[in-house]
Formats: C-alpha cells, sequence, structure tokens
C-alpha cells in the first residue's frame, strides 16, 4: 500500500470521529493532512514570488486550516472525497482573499512597487499565470468548473494526488480521472495562457 493509500485510510477512520465532534481526531486528522497543506502551499506559492512577498507559506496554511476547522464542523464532510474537496476549497479561498487583499485597488502590494515596473510583470515560472488578476481569475474558474471536474483538478492540482490515486479517492476508473482532467484543462485554457 502506497503512502497516499495509508493517509486515506486513515483519514477514512479519523473523518468520522472528528464530524462528531471528537477534537482528538480532529486533531489527529489535521496533524496527518499538515504535511501535504504545508508541501500544497508551499508549491502553489514557490513561484509567485509577488504573492509570496507578503505572506509566507506558515501563513497561508494557518489561515487554511483555520478555514478547513471551521468548514468541517459545518459541512461535515462524509468521506475522503468530500474532505479533500472541503481542503481544496479552502485554499483555494485562502489564495482568492490574499490576491485581493494584497493586489486589490487598495492592497499594499498593487501600490508598492520596489522591484521596478518589468521585474514586476515578467512572467516567473513559463507555467504560471503572468498576471495577478489572472491567477485570481484562474482560481475562481477552477471554482466554476462542473463538480466532477473541480474534484478531479483539486485533487491533482491542489492535493498533489496522483491520477491512480485520485481514481480511488473518487471511485471512478483511470481513464475517467484522465478524460475529467483533460476537460477541466481545456477549459481552464483560456485564463491559463490568457
Amino acid at each position: 500500500m502506497s503512502d497516499s493509500n495509508s493517509q486515506i485510510s486513515l483519514m477514512q477512520g479519523l473523518l468520522p470521529l472528528a464530524v462528531a465532534g471528537d477534537h482528538a481526531a480532529l486533531d489527529a486528522l489535521l496533524h496527518n493532512y499538515r504535511d501535504r497543506l504545508t508541501y500544497l502551499t508551499r508549491r502553489m506559492l514557490g513561484d509567485f514570488q509577488r504573492v509570496r512577498r507578503w505572506a509566507e507559506t506558515d501563513d497561508v496554511l494557518q489561515n487554511a486550516l483555520v478555514r478547513l476547522v471551521g468548514a468541517i464542523k459545518a459541512v461535515k464532510p462524509g468521506t475522503s472525497r468530500d474532505f479533500f474537496a472541503l481542503a481544496t476549497l479552502q485554499i483555494r479561498r485562502e489564495l482568492i482573499d490574499l490576491a485581493r487583499h494584497y493586489y486589490g485597488a487598495e492592497g499594499i502590494g498593487a501600490n508598492h512597487d520596489s522591484h521596478g515596473r518589468d521585474e514586476l510583470e515578467r512572467p516567473e515560472s513559463r507555467d504560471e499565470p503572468h498576471s495577478l488578476a489572472q491567477w485570481t481569475e484562474l482560481h475562481e474558474q477552477i471554482g466554476l468548473l462542473r463538480e466532477e471536474e473541480r474534484d478531479v483538478v483539486g485533487l491533482l492540482f491542489y492535493q498533489g494526488l496522483s491520477q491512480a490515486d485520485a481514481a480511488e479517492v473518487l471511485q471512478i476508473s483511470l481513464r475517467t480521472v484522465q478524460r475529467r482532467w483533460h476537460d477541466a484543462l481545456c477549459k481552464l485554457h483560456r485564463v491559463w495562457k490568457g
């Protein structure tokens, strides 16, 4: 059994207890999941220096965990699939809020230019959106995808699962995961490439 599969199994055991209000189970669930959230937060902020300039990985992670705890109590996810979808939603919301906070019309990032205009507008990575508005729109557009596409994008893009692990979590075939991933990427292409 892969490490990812053992994490999913552990999550499936802890999740009903956490949803029922068992604080120890919720702590264990978040402790188990914290490494994945840290990795995802670091990966997503790593190449986007404009946002990273104002917020550290740990700050974003802490806010995402606070959101996730509140959401677990309110939504009561019943399966690992529901948990992954809920965690993905909280990451996406935190990223959108972060972008708006720092680079909105009154944000400190929008009105601060200590590196020179050319450096700020240059893409940090070939595969990343090159403006904060485009980056924010990408996360918003992910939220607007059909649920089955959003679930696949959440597991592959945000959660960093392999396609095979995503198929197991979603209880669908690998081919279906690949089709949904392809369909979602086609829809997001205009946001990603501008």
